[in-house]
């Protein structure tokens, strides 16, 4: 008898939802020469965080032929820099049928859905966020609680910091860190992210496209910061508010620090 007999186990594997942060190259045409010089460009200003990553293209916004599209030179370009293609988002039913001829997962593109979870979570204005941050905190386990129709949802509250290789996680609100989050931690939510303390690892606000979110942080020392997509990367954020209390949001598609007392 195994020891995997003998421990009860009868199934190989089972099946389990999972929340994995994932990059969106959003593709607007195809000449396979640019995109890969365009990669490169993109990976030497944060080498570190491309490394390995999955990541999805995303065609809402492609304008190129369809004919066009050879996504095989996508995934082929991708791997040799280490990186994962790993399925497509959007696109009409002619780029679609080429994406699944090249093995990729099929996404569904941006929706009403989507909008829906995230912005009655929050609103950008000081006064919302503090009664978020009063909410049930039921989130603190992790799993969200029963949300009546017209409540807010709860924000996720994490007491402890977020060490280096952590990834906390919430789905439809604010995220709210009582401590610090260091170097090589990623903290995601589809709300707002406050951290009170300094923010040396990786947030993400806005993660299903809520361009409103906002980040709060006691001292930005971070590694990169995205807000619905749009992120900057440590070299880009020591120009403005580095070491000091901001807060950070999206105006006409430009992440835009700003002192936490000058709202």
């Amino acid at each position: 008898m195994t020891d995997t007999a003998a421990s009860g186990v009868t199934q190989c594997f089972q099946l389990k939802s999972a929340s994995v942060s994932m990059t969106a190259l959003e593709l607007y045409f195809f000449e396979e020469s640019e995109f890969e010089q365009t990669l490169r460009d993109k990976i030497n200003q944060a080498p570190g965080f491309f490394k390995d990553i999955p990541l999805i293209i995303s065609l809402e916004k492609y304008e190129g032929l369809s004919s066009e599209l050879d996504f095989f030179k996508i995934i082929g370009t991708c791997r040799r820099h280490n990186i994962h293609v790993i399925g497509v988002r959007g696109g009409n039913d002619d780029q679609r049928r080429l994406a699944r001829g090249a093995a990729l997962a099929l996404l569904p593109g941006g929706s009403q859905r989507d909008r829906d979870i995230s912005e009655p979570a929050v609103d950008a204005t000081d006064s919302n966020a503090s009664s978020v941050a009063a909410a049930p905190n039921k989130a603190q386990t992790g799993s969200p609680g029963h949300t009546e129709p017209g409540e807010p949802v709860p924000a996720r509250i994490v007491s402890q910091p977020v060490r280096s290789g952590q990834q906390v996680y919430a789905p439809e609100g604010d995220l709210i860190i009582l401590a610090s989050v260091q170097a090589g931690a990623e903290v995601l939510a589809a709300g707002n992210v406050h951290v009170y303390g300094p923010l040396r690892g990786r947030a993400l606000a806005g993660i299903h496209g809520a361009e409103h979110a906002r980040v709060f942080c006691q001292s930005l020392e971070a590694e990169l910061v995205s807000i619905a997509g749009h992120y900057k990367i440590s070299e880009d954020l020591q120009d403005n508010g580095w070491k000091t209390a901001v807060q950070i949001q999206l105006k006409d598609d430009l992440l835009v620090v700003t002192p936490l007392d000058k709202g």
